[in-house]
């Protein structure tokens, strides 16, 4: 079971109780989680032959709206994303410098339904107490992007990191990239959208793309359990997937669906195929 299931798994009694009202907002906890996942991936460095290290402090900054809708429950909210960002690393052999903690930030640059993730490496001496509050000395992330992700200047530098390759941006610099939530609009409409299917890659350059057995389809899969027609992917902010009537349905990200909601790396499963949904922007 993949950690981003665990993770929801793990939400599903908040949402039944505490956080009932406020999973229903733009924001989904689900997609924050996925972008921690791909900080983590982005800013990996390697010290070593037996050790990749990765941040281990996050800011999530939302817009006015989503921030002050999920701030009573940010303590709560931060310390499952905190644990989901564990159990990746532990997957993946990461390791970290310090704690792991995911902090909720309110950006009045971000319209309704945009999250923007930043991250640095905490060494442990820098997560006590005294460290903690020389920070809430400071300005809070006043700075947009920077150096640390935008963060204040900090008490305690961690260990040097090796130098990147020529071309490759160290870990924590550059401007941290603006994310959009599901049923939101993309005005500038440079969102790219593919499938892969057994390592070759479909480009999504219609509003609609049909998947099956027939020549017809925008897609064939060579597949006993696919029909002619068995399901369509319908671009769009999100992407939404169908199954049209097929004989043995769809699977999408470990669930039998009628019709679900598509986000970067989502698993589809018709017949015995296994089709990932990707999308990027630019």
């Amino acid at each position: 079971m993949g950690v981003l299931k665990r993770f929801e798994q793990r939400l599903e009694g908040l949402v039944n109780g505490t956080f009932a009202k406020v999973f229903k907002s733009e924001v989904q906890p689900v997609e924050i989680a996925g972008a921690l996942q791909r900080e983590c991936d982005n800013n990996a460095t390697i010290w070593n032959r037996d050790r990749t290290v990765v941040p281990n402090d996050f800011v999530v900054e939302l817009s006015s709206a989503d921030f002050e809708r999920l701030s009573p429950y940010a303590t709560q909210l931060g310390e499952e994303l905190a644990g989901m960002v564990g159990d990746y690393a532990k997957q993946q052999r990461y390791t970290f410098m310090g704690p792991v903690k995911v902090h909720l930030e309110k950006a009045e640059d971000l319209d309704t339904g945009l999250y923007r993730v930043r991250s640095r490496t905490l060494a442990s001496s820098e997560s006590q107490p005294h460290a903690a509050a020389a920070r809430q000395q400071q300005p809070s992330y006043q700075q947009p992007h920077g150096a640390n992700g935008g963060y204040p200047p900090q008490p305690a530098a961690p260990p040097p990191m090796p130098s990147a390759p020529p071309g490759v941006p160290r870990p924590g610099t550059g401007q941290a990239p603006v994310s959009r939530l599901p049923g939101t609009a993309d005005p500038s409409g440079t969102t790219r959208r593919w499938i892969e299917i057994n390592g070759t890659r479909h480009q999504i350059s219609r509003p609609t793309m049909v998947l099956g057995r027939s020549t017809e389809a925008d897609v064939r899969i060579d597949d006993p359990g696919v029909s002619r027609r068995h399901c369509e992917i319908r671009a769009g902010s999100p992407s939404m997937i169908a199954d049209l009537g097929s004989t043995n349905g769809i699977v999408v990200d470990g669930q039998h669906t009628a019709r679900a909601t598509l986000r970067d790396g989502s698993r589809i499963v018709v017949g015995s195929t296994t089709i990932v949904y990707r999308q990027a922007e630019g």
